[in-house]
């Protein structure tokens, strides 16, 4: 009986080989044609986002900060780098003589003796020592109602750091300052409201070149209130920094002409770069109303 011949092994010869590679090779470069345009879309638009992101929350911390500005206190550098203003926690009214009430002391702008005076009906936040009084703040190096011409022991201005608070009458508290300024002033700046308000200390926040040569939007607090507004600000102030990729730093902040400033708007304006892209930015622009009526 005769047995078939067993059949040989027939593998790939190299040109079937090579043919596969290349009809591989074109397949793929077709599909990534198509899968490069949505990939890189979706990059720029998550780089887009995240940029967006970052300044809006910037802009809103900024935002946020300024409404508690100190009337009149809002000032911004020439280049529109920078905006610094005095921060308060609170407010509320002072007892005067007027009141008639002679039980408790009142805030006395004759007699410098006198160092001490009662709120009335108390006030939103707890006043804390080392926080500031200030009383009708005009601004604009307006002697004695600016608060930045504050010098410690310096007669004729219009603030003055608190010594203490006695809260024994949650509704009438008791104010001890360290001098009564308000009684030195040449002509008395009496609040016609007999408002106050409470300066934890200046803020500056400004647009200024990293370690790493690019720029960015910076913090700044807990340094001393200066006459001048110096950039960075004077002594030892803490830092933050709130937007990076910064893409231009002149005019950030506008406030200077006349309109915005009767306006009491504060106009911001930040730009930032793509991640992913340094040639690409995003620019948000808010407008923030600030409070002027001392």
């Amino acid at each position: 009986m005769n047995r078939p011949a067993p059949r040989r092994a027939r593998g790939f010869t190299l040109v079937e080989a090579i043919l596969v590679i290349v009809i591989i090779g074109v397949i793929g470069a077709i599909v990534a044609v198509f899968i490069r345009a949505p990939v890189q879309g979706y990059a720029d638009s998550a780089a887009r986002a995240a940029a967006t992101d970052e300044a809006d929350l910037a802009l809103r911390r900024i935002a946020r900060d300024l409404r508690l500005a100190l009337p009149n206190s809002v000032r911004v550098s020439d280049d529109g780098a920078a905006v610094e203003f005095l921060q308060t926690t609170t407010g509320g009214r002072y007892l005067t003589l007027d009141d008639g009430v002679a039980a408790m002391p009142v805030l006395d702008f004759d007699d410098a003796a006198q160092t001490r005076f009662t709120v009335v009906g108390g006030t939103m936040r707890p006043i804390e020592r080392g926080d500031f009084i200030v009383v009708y703040n005009l601004g604009g190096g307006a002697v004695p109602s600016d608060a930045y011409l504050y010098r410690q022991g310096a007669p004729d201005n219009n603030i003055v750091r608190v010594a203490s608070v006695d809260y024994s009458t949650p509704n009438h508290p008791v104010v001890t300052m360290e001098n009564n300024a308000f009684a030195l002033q040449a002509t008395p700046m009496r609040s016609p409201s007999n408002r106050f308000q409470v300066v934890s200390g200046p803020i500056t926040y400004a647009c200024e070149t990293g370690r790493d040569g690019s720029a960015e939007l910076v913090r700044y607090w807990g340094y001393p209130i200066d006459a001048s507004q110096n950039l960075p600000p004077q002594g030892t102030p803490q830092r933050a920094v709130i937007a990076s990729r910064v893409a231009d730093c002149s005019q950030v902040f506008r406030y200077g002409s006349d309109v915005t400033r009767r306006s009491a708007l504060v106009i911001l304006n930040l730009s930032l770069r793509l991640a992913n892209d340094r040639d690409s930015q995003v620019r948000l622009v808010n407008q923030v109303h600030v409070d002027n009526t001392p």
